[in-house]
């Protein structure tokens, strides 16, 4: 193996399409298993919605989520099960993703996680519903200057915030709609290049989420957890998680606080870090890192296509 050091990074929401994961099952007993055993835990055919569609039921979030999970823990089975000498130093995850890295770094169970992101989703659409809002990209502006707007733009139970650092020059900012509609202007005119509205209901990552997370805390709670084989970078934080505690303290507050991508990211190459496998469906993360850090290299492993790529 490459004497490099090496990260898994596991997609969130947003990395979805219509055949996710079904050529990789085709090819691969082991990733159908997969698959077939998420159908039965979750009592539903969730590989159907992720495999056929329609657009609707894959893109609703208590869907979304787990058939993330479900294919890139998938694609963990056909790395394991083929022997391939690829074993990461640290492993992390973006907002959803975090749960698929904590199964990666030994922490938590295949089926557990499945049950967790499951309950996640649900909670989050609930929360939408209960307390509607929104979320948008802002592209072209300092993180530092975003925040000073949303600050000036929340009023009380109006608020906005930084929702996703995902990378210099791309934050998401999640809140209330008038909140969004005050702050856009003042983003505009501070030099942003766009601000775009994103198609989502919910106000992910800020205190619109706070019934969710105290719900998905109780969740955590009864959920076996235990110290992680390999180190994993947390949302809150963006430093490494030890330990269990480390791990339930970094979930306790993940619905309602920022997922800190750029900083995980500068924390890992500071560990020298310098391959990042993106383990699941798409490459947005890949996308991302390398806006963070021209240097490092990016693989994505989703495909049979991208296996038979694969170079170690």
């Amino acid at each position: 193996m490459n004497s490099q050091q090496v990260s898994f990074v596991f997609p969130g929401q947003g990395s979805q399409y219509i055949g996710m994961g079904k050529s990789l099952a085709q090819s691969f007993s082991f990733a159908n298993d997969i698959f077939m055993q998420a159908d039965d835990i979750l009592s539903f055919p969730l590989s159907r919605i992720a495999w056929e569609g329609p657009e609707e039921f894959l893109n609703a979030t208590i869907n979304t989520q787990p058939a993330l999970f479900v294919h890139s823990i998938a694609v963990l089975s056909v790395i394991q099960n083929l022997n391939l000498d690829l074993l990461p130093t640290f492993v992390a995850g973006h907002s959803m993703g975090e749960l698929s890295a904590l199964v990666a770094s030994g922490a938590l169970s295949f089926s557990d996680g499945l049950r967790l992101v499951r309950i996640r989703g649900m909670l989050m659409k609930n929360a939408g519903e209960l307390n509607p809002g929104g979320m948008a990209a802002v592209l072209g502006l300092d993180i530092h200057k975003i925040e000073q707007l949303c600050a000036q733009a929340s009023n009380g139970s109006e608020i906005v915030q930084v929702a996703n650092d995902n990378c210099p020059g791309q934050v998401v900012i999640s809140g209330s709609d008038t909140a969004l509609k005050r702050v856009h202007p003042l983003l505009e005119k501070s030099g942003a290049k766009r601000v775009i509205r994103l198609a989502v209901s919910i106000a992910a990552h800020s205190p619109f989420m706070a019934s969710a997370q105290d719900e998905f805390n109780k969740a955590i709670g009864a959920t076996p957890i235990i110290k992680p084989v390999i180190p994993i970078i947390g949302n809150v934080t963006a430093q490494p998680l030890l330990s269990s505690f480390d791990i339930r303290s970094d979930l306790q507050y993940q619905l309602t606080h920022r997922v800190r991508w750029t900083e995980t990211v500068q924390n890992l190459t500071s560990q020298g870090i310098s391959i990042f496998y993106e383990i699941g469906s798409g490459t947005v993360l890949s996308g991302l890192i390398k806006r963070i850090n021209r240097d490092v290299k990016t693989t994505t492993l989703g495909t049979p296509e991208d296996f038979h790529n694969l170079q170690i």
